[in-house]
């Protein structure tokens, strides 16, 4: 049973424990948990409230206006929030309290840093641009549908291996941030391509030399993040996309596109390798804006 007469030091000792013996956590993420926390501790106390039993959903919502006050972006609010659920869940896995008063609070909404994306449309010209039969190409054509049919990073693309591939299964491994390892679905087109790039290109790119890496440089080496950006963007002017182009967005674009189409929140979370949900909503903001873009254009009233 939740004692509810913890002090505000003890739990947070305890949970700073937590973070950095059972979550392992980096020192830059461990610190800023620190200020955040620190300083919702010092406000607490300046209302009398040394026990986080004695926490009310007013409390935090006053917390937050009063870092709204003080001219704290939408974004940064979210994070600080972000931080306090996880503090607040903590104290009630372990008992020390007996309830949540963060639990019905929504996310500041972000009105602005909102990802960039490209459509659908331009999605599938950016695909299609690699033509020929060349073994850059046929690299070429195998890396964009990858990054697109799996949201990887950037970095998890070059870095893949000859092992990382389960193509028997239609998955492969991606190694994230922290080497966290997950499991990721490719689609059969992707698969197909992939397969030829395989068969018919890296064989050509690697020569006599010999290389674990999936995605081979024109001399048969690892081929770099800065190289693949390069490869992006030539491939992107080619289309004719007249936006900038960068690796990220196809990560963007795959996460949009699969809410679009009805994929659940926390699915797109696990593909995407994100520890915190909160971190993947933001893409339901993304959808948000999209359809009021589209109620104005299109209603009658908009």
């Amino acid at each position: 049973m939740a004692t509810g007469d913890e002090t505000m030091d003890r739990c947070l000792d305890c949970f700073f424990n937590y973070l950095t013996v059972e979550k392992g956590l980096s020192v830059n993420t461990l610190s800023a948990y620190g200020r955040d926390l620190g300083a919702y501790a010092e406000f607490l106390q300046k209302k009398n409230i040394d026990e986080p039993g004695h926490i009310e959903q007013a409390d935090v919502l006053g917390y937050l206006v009063a870092l709204k006050k003080k001219g704290l972006a939408p974004r940064s609010r979210a994070r600080v929030l972000s931080a306090l659920r996880n503090f607040h869940r903590f104290l009630i896995r372990e008992n020390y309290v007996s309830h949540d008063p963060t639990a019905l609070i929504e996310s500041p909404r972000i009105l602005s840093g909102l990802p960039h994306l490209l459509s659908e449309v331009d999605v599938e010209r950016l695909l299609t641009a690699p033509s020929g039969d060349s073994p850059l190409v046929l690299r070429d054509r195998a890396m964009l549908e990858v990054l697109y049919a799996t949201g990887m990073r950037v970095s998890e693309l070059v870095g893949l291996r000859s092992g990382d591939l389960k193509l028997d299964i239609g998955c492969l491994n991606a190694f994230g941030k922290g080497s966290k390892q997950r499991l990721i679905p490719l689609g059969e087109v992707a698969i197909e391509i992939l397969r030829d790039y395989l068969q018919n290109g890296r064989p050509r790119l690697l020569k006599k030399n010999t290389s674990d890496e999936v995605f081979l440089n024109s001399r048969g080496g690892k081929l770099s993040r800065q190289g693949f950006w390069k490869i992006l963007r030539q491939y992107a002017l080619q289309a004719g996309i007249q936006q900038r182009v960068y690796p990220h967005m196809l990560r963007h674009s795959f996460a949009t596109h699969l809410l679009e189409h009805g994929a659940d929140l926390r699915s797109v979370q696990t593909m995407l390798g994100h520890a915190d949900i909160s971190t993947t909503q933001i893409y339901t903001h993304v959808l948000q804006e999209r359809l009021q873009q589209l109620h104005q254009k299109y209603h009658p009233r908009g």
